[in-house]
């Protein structure tokens, strides 16, 4: 497995061949995990035209060491899953349930996506091609990429919002890509589909996933620790009530 070069490509990197991402508008993170042969993509945008960027930059940073086999979709949020279809041919990983909320809740989709000034014809392109998740995680799913490199996908939600899905990455430290549960550039947000009680668990279940010496990566702003994460668990158990 040859090194990615991420220098000059307006990636961030974790680790090495572990890197993401943050995308203008909400600043929203995209990780891509790279292994011997096949490659992760951890959320894919808010847009058609955003994941097609996403494809491209891909392409140039696997060149031929690899190619995106597999999307891993932390939450059904429009700015996390409108890019996907972007990706023909690809294994699509959600949690448990996201499937329901794409065949139902599709024009609550849309209807978000144009409150945050997504033109409606753009978000309502991006979802009539939703991508349901082929494979849908109930507890932890182990992925191979090949190399050696077992990723896990674990379900933590519901939290942020009714499917909370995170990627482990092995390594020393180990990264952690949160989704929504951890945010850093502004306070969490709870959404109608937040289950605001149920969010303080979630983030013990993902430190005790991730270990004190992991790298947390949230879905928006820079990476942080697992003190961040303990204050930021704090902080919403205050405001639900819950110990």
């Amino acid at each position: 497995m040859e090194r990615i070069d991420w220098a000059g490509t307006g990636w961030e990197e974790l680790a090495p061949n572990v890197g993401r991402i943050r995308l203008p508008g909400w600043d929203c993170t995209t990780g891509l995990v790279v292994g011997d042969g096949a490659a992760l993509l951890i959320d894919t945008g808010s847009s058609l035209r955003e994941g097609a960027r996403l494809r491209a930059d891909t392409r140039r940073l696997l060149g031929a060491h690899a190619r995106v086999t597999h999307v891993a979709l932390t939450h059904p949020h429009f700015d996390h899953v409108l890019g996907t279809a972007a990706f023909a041919g690809v294994e699509v990983y959600g949690a448990v349930g996201i499937d329901a909320v794409f065949a139902h809740g599709s024009e609550e989709i849309c209807a978000t996506a144009v409150r945050h000034g997504i033109d409606p014809e753009r978000a309502a392109e991006a979802t009539d091609l939703l991508v349901t998740p082929h494979h849908r995680v109930c507890g932890e799913w182990t992925l191979d990429l090949g190399g050696g490199l077992q990723v896990l996908l674990a379900n933590l939600g519901p939290a942020h919002s009714g499917h909370d899905l995170v990627v482990l990455v092995p390594g020393r430290p180990e990264i952690v890509f949160c989704g929504d549960l951890v945010e850093e550039s502004g306070e969490p947000q709870a959404g109608s589909d937040a289950a605001p009680r149920r969010w303080p668990a979630a983030l013990d279940r993902l430190l005790s996933l991730g270990g004190e010496d992991a790298v947390y990566v949230p879905g928006h702003g820079s990476v942080v620790n697992a003190e961040f994460v303990r204050a930021q668990r704090a902080t919403l158990a205050a405001l639900s009530g819950v110990s």
